[in-house]
């Protein structure tokens, strides 16, 4: 059976929503943030080396990076669903999009994260920070384009990468309404509310 190495307020949540919507049976292993940094214990290390989560084992194969786990669950039991025909053009503007979840889009919400924990020391950089996710989340509602999904008209695994992201965004979506449409809608899933009923309490659920 699959294993989750879940860690509370993270990425993981997304692997859970996505096997659930999968239908695929899966055992979590749970891991609770420290106090009073957030950060990971350090128990997650013996799993991965970087103390990262979700760690994802399936058999002998043993996966990081929840975007790598997206396109590996897809692959193995999607059963040619949540991903576009390969080499069509949705395909391509598949893999952009999951690859721009984490390859742009976190890093200005992680910077702001990092910058508030500095407070004053940071404010020469919070105009910049605030402009970049501002740039982002437009770019992302001109992208969703007012559909109900970022890529074709059925769920794929770059809904799973790019809901997380809108989620860290918290009250910052409140200028876009189409996001804030599409982030309620995706939250209110039966498969995504099975997952956090299973991965407990999940602080990034900006409604």
């Amino acid at each position: 059976m699959i294993k989750v190495h879940h860690l509370n307020n993270s990425r993981s949540q997304r692997i859970l929503w996505l096997l659930e919507e999968l239908g695929t049976p899966y055992e979590i292993v749970r891991y609770q943030r420290m106090s009073p940094v957030p950060l990971a214990p350090p128990e997650l290390k013996k799993v991965h080396p970087l103390g990262k989560s979700p760690v994802l084992e399936d058999g002998s194969r043993v996966i990081a990076e929840s975007g790598a786990e997206v396109e590996y669950l897809i692959d193995t039991y999607g059963g040619g669903k949540f991903k576009p025909k390969p080499g069509s053009d949705d395909y391509w503007r598949y893999i952009e999009w999951m690859h721009y979840a984490e390859g742009s889009a976190m890093l200005p919400l992680l910077m702001a994260l990092y910058t508030g924990m500095l407070g004053d020391a940071a404010a020469a950089l919070k105009p910049r920070v605030d402009s970049e996710i501002a740039n982002n989340l437009s770019y992302m509602e001109a992208g969703l384009g007012g559909r109900a999904f970022f890529v074709g008209d059925a769920l794929t695994g770059a809904d799973i990468q790019l809901l997380f992201v809108l989620e860290a965004a918290g009250a910052r979506l409140e200028p876009h309404p189409g996001l804030v449409k599409y982030r309620a809608a995706m939250q209110a899933r039966p498969a995504y509310q099975r997952g956090i009923e299973k991965g407990g309490p999940y602080q990034l659920m900006g409604r």
